[in-house]
């Protein structure tokens, strides 16, 4: 059986769009990429002396584990050529695995649902693009309710919309969130 899963991406060096889409064909490896949300431009989170960052959300389908889609995600970091100069600090891809059906999992490197989704507004945004009525698995509240007690704003412009091609046929069901 599949678990919808959502992956966030992040990224603030080269060209974050294109490598966007080649991380979701990377992805698609792994597990079936069905939507993708808006692009999000933010002020860095934590580091600050570093580039604004490009993030989006990809829903996916799959049958792996949490932790071997994990595995998955890191191995398509590194054929992108991630390096970790910096928590925080600045990169060409992050892929952070934040949602597994609704599992909760807390092992050594592994915790699901993502930690950071609580205070990130440029994870709550595309999360609430494409899944706007979800709930976080643990606290029980809408991403819609976080995202309107969150005190610090990360996100510095609207939004832009972008469909890697070979997502665009399975995107119908992927409204953009009123709320954004």
């Amino acid at each position: 059986m599949k678990s919808e899963v959502f992956v966030g991406l992040g990224a603030n060096l080269g060209n974050p769009r294109k490598t966007f889409e080649k991380a979701l064909d990377l992805v698609s490896a792994f597990g079936d990429v069905i939507a993708v949300s808006r692009l999000y431009r933010s002020s860095p989170f934590g580091f600050q002396d570093q580039p604004d960052f490009v993030n989006a959300v990809a829903k996916t389908l799959t049958e792996l584990s949490p932790p071997d889609f994990l595995r998955e995600l890191r191995g398509a970091e590194n054929a992108l050529g991630k390096k970790v100069i910096r928590a925080n600090g600045p990169r060409v891809i992050d892929l952070d695995l934040l949602l597994h059906g609704n599992q909760v999992v807390d092992v050594e490197g592994l915790t699901i649902p993502h930690p950071g989704i609580p205070g990130r507004d440029f994870v709550l945004k595309p999360l609430i693009d494409l899944a706007p009525d979800l709930c976080h698995p643990v606290t029980g509240k809408s991403f819609r309710e976080m995202l309107a007690e969150l005190n610090e704003p990360f996100v510095s412009s609207p939004p832009d919309d972008w469909l890697p091609e070979f997502v665009s046929p399975l995107r119908k069901d992927a409204a953009p969130g009123k709320d954004s």
